[in-house]
This record gives structure tokens, sequence and C-alpha cells, in this order.
């Protein structure tokens, strides 16, 4: 299936731009290498299945930050939902394609989505709305919001750090991360107009020095019902 370009609405300043293909050559360079640093991913399996607990047949899932496709889109595929995979980088929307060929692919940023209602009766971002600062992430998830069906579910990890766009190595890289404590997530996520229905923390060791332990929250969320 043909890979699809985002074109934001409105054009990207020069700065934000550069940055955004920063983190796209970064993570082109780290590649299929991201799955063998992260190999266990229970946690984001077993939030996947609480959310496909909630939806119906054929349901329309985007993967926010698909990366190479495993192992979330392929979990929603194979549960019989209409899944759209997007990525920044062209090497992991690459080996998304290749992992998951039967997913739409589109290559851009979450806040570059078309700013339509109602279409997706759920939206997963795991460990990509991270990549965004402080304040871009409260745009993403209000845009979010408002493309999920009225009562939508969206499923969130990110890793709990009190940091705003900081420049970190990464396996043998350099990327910008934001991170979050979790009192200060829910309350964003609260804000922001959805519900949180499910929440599980847990201690997390990569199986590469090149990147550091950490604290993994996964949060099941609906979209609240008035916004």
């Amino acid at each position: 299936m043909a890979v699809h370009r985002l074109v934001p609405a409105t054009p990207p300043d020069a700065a934000w731009l550069e940055r955004e293909e920063a983190q796209a050559r970064a993570f082109d360079a780290i590649g299929a290498r991201y799955d063998e640093a992260f190999p266990h991913k229970e946690g984001q399996l077993a939030c996947v299945e609480r959310l496909l607990e909630r939806l119906g047949p054929g349901a329309r899932v985007l993967d926010a930050g698909s990366g190479t496709g495993l192992p979330t889109a392929r979990q929603l595929v194979e549960a019989g939902c209409e899944v759209t995979c997007l990525d920044l980088s062209p090497a992991m929307v690459d080996l998304a394609r290749a992992n998951v060929p039967a997913a739409k692919h589109l290559l851009g940023d979450v806040l570059d989505l078309p700013d339509e209602p109602g279409q997706y009766e759920a939206v997963v971002a795991f460990f990509s709305l991270l990549n965004l600062p402080r304040a871009r992430v409260r745009a993403a998830l209000e845009l979010i919001g408002r493309v999920l069906t009225p009562r939508g579910w969206f499923a969130l990890a990110m890793v709990e750090a009190d940091i705003d766009d900081v420049a970190i190595p990464f396996l043998g890289t350099r990327i910008r991360v934001t991170g979050l404590l979790r009192d200060d997530l829910r309350a964003l996520l609260l804000g922001c107009g959805f519900e949180i229905a499910q929440e599980q923390v847990i201690s997390y060791a990569p199986t590469t020095s090149s990147a550091p332990p950490e604290i993994q929250m996964f949060l099941l969320c609906r979209r609240a019902a008035e916004r």
C-alpha cells in the first residue's frame, strides 16, 4: 500500500521544520534497532488488548508514531481493525509497510493530521508524543480528541520524567524528548477532554546501555461526553 505524505494546513516555521527533520533523521538512523533495544513490550500489548475489548469489528484506529509497526499495528490488524500508521521517519514508515502491509501508511507528524472530527474510533500513541515539546503535546492531545468519534478511545504511553524538550543521547544518536510526572500527565489528559479508564505503571530496562531504565506509564482513556 502506498505511503501518503501529510501536508500541514499551516506551513511550519523554519525552526520547527529543522527540529522535525532532525528528529526524523535520528529515527531513520535507529530503524529496526529500536525493537532490538526494547524487545519486551508486555505493557504495550496488554494496553492494546484492553483497548480491543472496547472496540467493535472493523474499528478505524490511528497508530500515531507507529515506528516499525511492531507490535501494535500488527496486533490491531490481526484483531480486524482498519489501521492507519503514522510516523515522521521515512525509514520507520518503510519498516512498518513491510511488517504490516495491510495497514494504511502516512508520513508526517501527528500535528499534521487533518482537523476533521470523527475520523477514528480509537487512537494509540505509544512513546511518540514524548518527541514533542510540552506545549505541542497539549496541542496534539486536543487534536486527537477532535479526530476521535464521540466517546472514542485513546491509548497512550509516556515515560515518567520532569523534562521538556531536552536533547538526550539515544541508541547512538540524539533526540529531543519530553516527559511528565504521572499526576501532571493525568491532569493534562483531563484538561484536554479525556476520561482515564485504566492505568498501568511499570519499570522497564532496555537490553542496551545506550538507553537508560525508565518508568513507563500506560493509560487507556476515553473522549469525554462533552467537549
